[in-house]
């Protein structure tokens, strides 16, 4: 999939994965992020997640932890093996409990968690942060 430049944008959009089992969350992420000008591809489970971040080398995932076929830290795992898998950004988007898996979650290499629901707000300023600290290379 060729994503072209919008004349208007002076930048390209940027390419964020959405990892989440629960079809209902993935596409009102994918609406929401759709909205504020991104391209968003989906995947719903850990095996999907890897193989699409490989493809398309997305700027941020947003990752569940409960997913079929790897969870959350096992693709974090996978992902941080290989380059320049290793370097995109992680925003991990869970409803598991923040408290008891932040440590886990930054050890295992994300950036940041966010406790399901998350609004659209908090959201959007955790991709910009993303964005911002892991610069990745134009598509």
């Amino acid at each position: 999939m060729v994503v072209e430049s919008d004349p208007m944008n002076m930048s390209d959009k940027k390419r964020i994965l959405v990892a989440d089992d629960d079809p209902g969350m993935r596409l009102a992420l994918a609406i929401r992020l759709r909205a504020n000008n991104y391209d968003v591809a989906c995947a719903g489970d850990g095996l999907s997640v890897v193989e699409e971040a490989r493809r398309l080398t997305p700027d941020v995932i947003i990752l569940d932890l409960g997913m079929p076929g790897g969870d959350g830290f096992a693709v974090m795992e996978m992902l941080q093996s290989e380059e320049p898998e290793a370097s995109i950004p992680v925003i991990v988007l869970s409803g598991r409990n923040r408290a008891t898996n932040l440590e886990k979650v930054h050890d295992a290499g994300a950036m940041m968690f966010l406790q399901k629901p998350a609004d659209t707000e908090q959201l959007l300023a955790a991709i910009t942060a993303a964005l911002h600290t892991h610069p990745m290379a134009m598509h």
